[in-house]
């Protein structure tokens, strides 16, 4: 079974920066790829950037706008989303999302593994 948990979610001002990660146990992270979403209260769960294990292929949702970064390290087993210029909509819960199938859409239901959550709060 696979094991994924976020990390480095926190305070943050409009315009700052956050690097989220997922790390991952039980399988290898070179077998899945990964997906991150988020949640804000009253919401429903949404993509926000999926990339294939290769990195060849990635789906951002029309509110990255070039925002974000997704990468990952597979030597340790880690993914990680890098934020920048962050406005108060970015704030909400963010989870990170695997799957052995790529499929290209980031929806929640090409997903089976997920974390917990690290909330990402955006305010001055």
């Amino acid at each position: 079974q696979l094991h994924l948990v976020e990390s480095g979610g926190g305070l943050v001002q409009p315009g700052g920066s956050l690097r989220l990660s997922c790390v991952a146990s039980g399988f290898p992270l070179d077998y899945f790829h990964i997906g991150w979403f988020r949640q804000a209260p009253g919401k429903e769960r949404e993509g926000v950037y999926c990339g294939s294990s290769s990195g060849g292929s990635t789906t951002a949702a029309d509110f990255v706008q070039g925002r974000f970064i997704i990468s990952r390290d597979n030597a340790k087993n880690t993914a990680y989303l890098e934020m920048y210029s962050l406005k108060p909509e970015d704030t909400a819960i963010y989870y990170c999302a695997a799957d052995r199938v790529f499929r290209g859409d980031c929806l929640r239901d090409e997903y089976d593994y997920w974390g917990q959550g690290t909330q990402v709060t955006v305010s001055s």
